[in-house]
């Protein structure tokens, strides 16, 4: 297998977990249950940052997620 085409489904399956993890946080927030969004934000936060650590996504957009993410969280009542 190429390098390449290694590096593209890793980083495939990285941007499908952030974006299933995020979809799942979206949900609960909707809902309002805010106990399980904290849990999912916490795994949406800790993702984002490993994503960015791996240079995946940029550290800012990462940080502009996480902090889009924790205004909805505190919106919830």
């Amino acid at each position: 297998m190429r390098s390449s085409a290694r590096k593209q489904t890793h980083n495939r399956s990285i941007n499908t977990r952030l974006h299933s993890l995020e979809k799942k946080y979206l949900q609960l927030v909707g809902a309002g249950k805010k106990d399980e969004a904290a849990k999912a934000f916490q795994a949406v936060s800790s993702a984002l940052d490993k994503a960015a650590k791996t240079g995946n996504v940029h550290k800012s957009r990462a940080s502009r997620k996480k902090s889009r993410l924790a205004l909805r969280l505190n919106k919830v009542k």
